[in-house]
């Protein structure tokens, strides 16, 4: 298998969701892992702004050639924007999946980073998987 990628200063989920924290606004979407599995995605539903979402709560789904799948939010926080780019563009999350968030929170709960895994961590954990 290719050489997982996992950017350092991101955080992962087992689920093969990152967030990268900008300031007090925490990024998400979903590894390159993730996009590889799911093959062309054709179709995701985020959250309406302003929605609180607990860790680990549904963040919406995304749906692929292959397959739908639930996203899962890796941090607590309310809903401040989401990328209206991925409503016509879904497959941006397949070209390029670290530069492509989903959704921005704000008010997270910064404490929460430590139950997840870091570039080094989620590349182990992807290695196993095979």
């Amino acid at each position: 298998m290719a050489e997982t990628k996992a950017l350092e200063g991101y955080y992962y989920t087992e689920k093969h969701e990152w967030v990268k924290m900008e300031g007090d606004t925490a990024l998400v979407g979903i590894t390159d892992f993730a996009q590889n599995a799911l093959g062309d995605i054709v179709f995701i539903d985020l959250p309406k702004v302003g929605k609180k979402i607990n860790q680990k709560d549904s963040l919406g789904t995304i749906e692929s050639v292959k397959a739908a799948e639930d996203l899962y939010s890796p941090i607590s926080g309310e809903v401040v924007e989401t990328n209206g780019s991925l409503s016509s563009n879904p497959a941006n999350v397949n070209t390029e999946p670290f530069t492509t968030w989903m959704v921005k929170l704000k008010g997270v709960n910064a404490a929460e980073l430590s139950s997840l895994l870091n570039a080094s961590q989620y590349k182990e954990y992807v290695s196993k998987l095979d």
